[in-house]
């Protein structure tokens, strides 16, 4: 790997409760050969953790991208997206919203929240797995991202 691309590579926060959508997303970055590292939590309160770096997250690397489910155990995709673009050190990372749900109110809460886009999830695997390879190609490929944020705290 040429140092051109492991500075491509980009860390990307997936934070789901469902098991089978974890695989399927897994099995798209495999299928599709996504060289960007995939961390998983599983509701909203793990994914605010993870993001601020507390706890066991404490060495967690900064995501170049999160994507979000709406409905989520603890704490909501919405509440973690509202949090996320209220704190100065996290508002600049992308977030899609990544989610079963198609309803408009969700929809344009997403927006107002600055989410970066609303993809609602195709049901089945060809089409999921497609939709992954989109995300990955448009934000991690054809997007220009910061190569690395300071930490909170830190100088930079």
């Amino acid at each position: 790997m040429t140092e051109y691309d492991e500075a491509r590579v980009i860390d990307v926060l997936l934070v789901e409760d469902d098991e089978g959508d974890v695989l399927m997303t897994r099995e798209a970055f495999e299928h599709y050969k996504i060289q960007n590292r995939l961390h998983v939590v599983s509701d909203g309160e793990q994914a605010l953790q993870f993001l601020r770096r507390e706890g066991q997250y404490a060495d967690a690397p900064r995501p170049g991208l999160v994507l979000l489910d709406v409905n989520l155990p603890r704490r909501s995709g919405m509440e973690v997206l509202a949090e996320l673009k209220q704190d100065d050190d996290l508002l600049t990372i992308p977030v899609i919203m990544l989610t079963t749900s198609q309803a408009e109110e969700d929809i344009v809460r997403s927006y107002a929240l600055h989410a970066n886009a609303f993809v609602s999830k195709p049901v089945d695997f060809e089409h999921f797995i497609e939709a992954i390879r989109q995300i990955d190609t448009f934000f991690l490929n054809l997007v220009k991202l910061p190569v690395s944020l300071p930490r909170p705290g830190s100088a930079g």
